[in-house]
């Protein structure tokens, strides 16, 4: 039976105490990944972000990192001139490099070239190259998050996948390596819907980690693609490019409700220009992103976003998938619960009384009631609620 305290995954980051820019990086790190939004789905405190930067007592160089405390291990190391420049931090870090290695693909080292010299240590082939991003410094930083924020999803899927088959002979590698469909959902009926979501493929294309790790996928015209549309809505990660006509468009609404009866992540970029003459209902309980439509200039805020929400429907499933019961009573879904959450359940003769499960915090009281009025005989519960009784 898997421990269900231990964490999926924790990212360490390291970096030599002479690099004056590593703590703030550091702690960038740290308040995105421990913040609510992670928190709800991993229990917690979100993400355990480790910091390695200071000298153990009586030693040149940090504390060692046991690669069992966590079921996947991320280490992200600053590699910089300091560092380069520092025998022993060199061997430490070529340690850690060795370490993963031997793990496979439960953990991985991933070295941010923060200068040239940095480069010099051995690492160059698997670093991230920080010294030729152009940007702002808070633009820099999300780059970073971004970019590893992906790399977690990778290895989390991996996991998930290793313990939902952990029999199944398969090419680790290769199941690594597959790619995360995006689903770009537009409307053609208005002079912004497809090209921002042209804008949007083009910069995931463009972004040479985020193509190999995206999939995007275009949507096709005609009631003729009906079942290869839905089936890529239920499997892929969607980005609703909300314009002026999206709303009074079937196709656009069918997919949301799809999306929405799925489970899947998703992200609306709100890109009204005038007005919507009848707000789709469905649109809402998934984060919202501004977006001026003539700028455009969100795009990677919109990306950002939509990485987040991957990587928090991997932590969900993988805790679904430790303390799930088989029990087709107890439905488990990755965001507070909403009308339309109730077509995922069961048939009365199966579960006549159906449970729901999902990430804290509890539903408000006045969304409790309209579930309570309108199907009794459902009980809503927050993963933190239902564990509680569990362990009674």
């Amino acid at each position: 039976m898997p421990d269900q305290t231990r964490p999926f995954l924790v990212p360490y980051v390291v970096w030599h105490p002479k690099f004056a820019a590593g703590k703030d990086l550091a702690n960038a790190l740290l308040e995105h990944f421990r913040r609510k939004l992670y928190e709800n789905v991993a229990g917690g405190t979100g993400l355990s972000v480790m910091f390695r930067s200071e000298p153990a007592p009586g030693s040149s160089v940090p504390l060692a990192i046991n690669l069992e405390d966590a079921y996947t291990t991320a280490i992200v190391v600053f590699v910089e001139s300091s560092l380069a420049a520092d025998p022993d931090w060199v061997k430490y870090v070529q340690g850690l490099s060795a370490q993963t290695q031997a793990a496979g693909l439960k953990a991985l080292l991933f070295p941010v070239a923060i200068d040239e010299k940095g480069l010099s240590i051995g690492l160059d082939e698997q670093a991230l190259r920080w010294n030729l991003w152009t940007g702002t410094d808070e633009e820099l930083r999300q780059r970073l998050i971004s970019k590893l924020t992906y790399e977690f999803c990778r290895m989390l899927r991996h996991y998930l996948e290793h313990i939902k088959r952990p029999d199944e002979e398969v090419d680790e590698l290769e199941r690594f390596l597959q790619r995360v469909q995006i689903f770009l959902s537009h409307s053609k009926h208005d002079d912004d819907g497809e090209r921002i979501a042209k804008l949007i493929r083009d910069r995931l294309n463009a972004d040479g980690n985020l193509a190999t790790f995206f999939d995007v996928l275009d949507i096709p015209a005609g009631l003729r693609f009906q079942q290869v549309l839905l089936k890529q809505v239920r499997q892929s990660a969607v980005v609703a490019i909300h314009t002026d006509s999206y709303s009074s468009r079937e196709w656009c609404r069918r997919e949301i409700i799809e999306a929405k009866r799925w489970n899947v992540p998703l992200v609306v970029a709100n890109c009204i220009t005038n007005q919507d003459e009848r707000a789709f209902p469905y649109l809402g309980n998934v984060p919202i992103v501004r977006m001026d439509p003539q700028l455009a200039n969100r795009i990677d805020v919109i990306i950002a976003r939509l990485l987040d929400e991957v990587l928090k429907d991997f932590l969900w499933r993988c805790r679904v998938q430790l303390v799930g019961t088989g029990d087709p009573a107890i439905v488990f879904v990755p965001r507070q619960p909403e009308l339309v959450s109730l077509t995922a359940l069961p048939s009365q003769t199966v579960a006549p009384k159906p449970t729901i499960v999902y990430p804290d915090p509890p539903l408000s009281g006045e969304e409790q009631q309209l579930f309570a009025d309108l199907a009794p005989q459902v009980q809503l519960k927050s993963m933190t609620e239902w564990l509680a009784g569990v362990d009674k």
